[in-house]
């Protein structure tokens, strides 16, 4: 069968370096390593003296137990290190959770729009997708008509983003209750990318998790998105301790393990002196970008429109121009220098993804290259 390139990948591959404004990266500015060690309890000689050895395949035991402590122990559930397993990003979880789960007939259902690397990783393998909507007239909400009109008894996982990338939207307590007990039905897992705990823009407390709400639950993690730490290339599947065994074979064969210079770094951000700090600093980026973005839409009225993300640095925004969203964004690099994310690799044309979780003086300029830009462009 002919491959399916990840297009967001391929047109981050292609831009991200050359643009001189990249509004795509989907966390906020990123944090130095200065600034990571900073008032914590890893200082510069003890990573000095580090042997760069292999770290325990599945993951250092501090960094574990570390991640452990981020997921609810509820009365029938509890998770310990060894519902842990340590990869090189989301990306590699993703892609070993589609190893070991998916055998031939199984189908995936997916919501739209999305990341959509899951998408792409059943289609190469020979399985069916489908899909499910959030809504825009109604906030983003779950399409749960939808949901449980495509499930089936072929249906091997049902794969949600909360909070979503690229809406921000955040599932409610009734929409959750109506994916678990959708799995239920047909005996489906849950796999939860939650790589946006954390990043709320509305509220303090934590976007709840899936984990503990039925017995068939992997939830994916990363210290990319409400971290700033994108470059440390660490990613995590919390989920029951026998699958997880089973994910590390597969770990085996792709990575051999993650690095362990990262795994002492992550294990550090992760700490209780650290981790408040840097969700603290993701939250300060986003609440004081998104009225810069708000003020920019305010002058656009008619141009386009957008329902505010409740959590991460991105916004899904409508625009109202005759023009593919691939095109626009080839155009908006080629000639304002700014790299924005087409609608088109989400599954959506007409929509651009756009990221607000960097310095106000950067915003300003980049979106008035975005004004001047869009002037020219057919409506």
């Amino acid at each position: 069968m002919p491959f399916i390139p990840f297009d967001l990948e391929v047109i981050q591959s292609k831009w991200e370096q050359i643009a001189q404004f990249n509004l795509v990266e989907s966390g906020v500015h990123p944090l130095t390593l200065e600034e990571l060690l900073a008032n914590g309890p890893l200082s510069i000689d003890e990573l000095l003296a580090t042997s760069i050895n292999y770290p325990h395949v599945n993951g250092i035991p501090a960094l574990r137990e570390n991640i452990a402590r981020l997921y609810p122990v509820a009365a029938n559930s509890s998770v310990g290190i060894e519902n842990v397993l340590v990869t090189v990003g989301a990306s590699e979880a993703n892609n070993i959770v589609m190893q070991t789960l998916m055998g031939p007939g199984d189908e995936l259902l997916t919501q739209t729009p999305t990341y959509k690397q899951l998408w792409g990783l059943a289609l190469n393998t020979g399985h069916t997708v489908k899909s499910f909507g959030l809504l825009s007239e109604a906030g983003w909400a779950v399409d749960i008509d939808e949901l449980n009109k495509r499930l089936s008894s072929k249906t091997k996982i049902i794969a949600v983003c909360n909070p979503n990338n690229p809406t921000g939207y955040i599932m409610t307590e009734a929409e959750m209750d109506a994916v678990v007990a959708a799995a239920e039905r047909v005996g489906a897992w849950i796999l939860a990318d939650e790589v946006y705990r954390g990043a709320e823009r509305l509220r303090e407390d934590e976007t709840a998790s899936f984990f503990g709400r039925y017995d068939k639950v992997l939830c994916l993690g990363s210290m990319s998105k409400a971290y700033g730490l994108p470059g440390l290339r660490i990613g995590w599947i919390v989920g029951p301790a026998d699958t997880v065994e089973e994910l590390w074979r597969r770990h085996e064969y792709t990575t051999v393990s993650t690095t362990m210079l990262s795994n002492k770094l992550a294990a550090h951000a992760l700490s209780a002196e650290v981790r408040p700090r840097l969700i603290q600093r993701t939250r300060d980026y986003i609440r004081r970008g998104y009225p810069v973005l708000e003020s920019w839409m305010e002058g656009h009225t008619g141009q386009f429109s957008y329902v505010p993300p409740q959590a991460s640095a991105v916004a899904f925004i409508r625009y109202h121009m005759a023009v593919n969203s691939t095109e626009l964004m080839e155009t908006l690099c080629k000639e304002a220098s700014v790299f924005v994310a087409a609608g088109d690799a989400f599954g959506m044309d007409y929509y651009l993804r756009v990221a607000f979780g960097q310095e106000k003086a950067l915003l300003d300029e980049a979106f008035s290259r975005i004004s001047k830009t869009i002037a020219t462009v057919g409506s």
